[in-house]
């Protein structure tokens, strides 16, 4: 006998639980959250949760501005010179890709990246689309200048 409810469940169970060498992959809304819990916790776990939730922040509204920076918190992540963090050369690549969650930092990232996926993380950066870390910087690029700085927070000055 044909069980069509049996099969769809199946079926979508199966779309959702991919194995790939023993280890479930993820679906795409865990991705999402992954890469923008990463970025967070390389660009600013020294500035603790507020700090990760601004650069999170940031994420989502280059999402939501649905410009030449991406459409999805993956693409925005990773866009070229964007977030330092994703460049091969950056100290922090090669710790950012090892991560995980029994680093606190990392947990309290994705916890924030969950939020921010979902809807419920407020923008304390009041619409950035980009900051800086004004003390590291010899020169500072030109498109800050073009820009209203509208919060500071930690050590990073916010534009939008």
């Amino acid at each position: 006998m044909n069980n069509p409810v049996g099969i769809t469940l199946i079926s979508l169970l199966g779309g959702y639980l991919i194995f790939r060498g023993g280890k479930m992959a993820l679906t795409d809304k865990d991705e999402q959250i992954d890469y923008m819990a990463r970025t967070a916790w390389g660009e600013a776990r020294g500035e603790g949760k507020e700090g990760m939730q601004a650069v999170i922040n940031v994420i989502m509204n280059r999402v939501k501005a649905g410009s030449w920076y991406g459409a999805t918190p993956k693409e925005v992540c990773t866009k070229k010179s964007q977030f330092s963090v994703w460049n091969a050369d950056d100290p922090n690549y090669g710790p950012m890709l090892a991560v995980d969650e029994s680093d606190s930092y990392f947990a309290l990232a994705k916890q924030l990246a969950l939020l921010a996926y979902e809807g419920f993380l407020p923008d304390i950066t009041n619409g950035a689309t980009n900051y800086l870390a004004l003390d590291s910087l010899s020169t500072i690029p030109s498109w800050a200048g073009k820009m209203e700085q509208v919060a500071t927070i930690g050590n990073h000055t916010f534009y939008a």
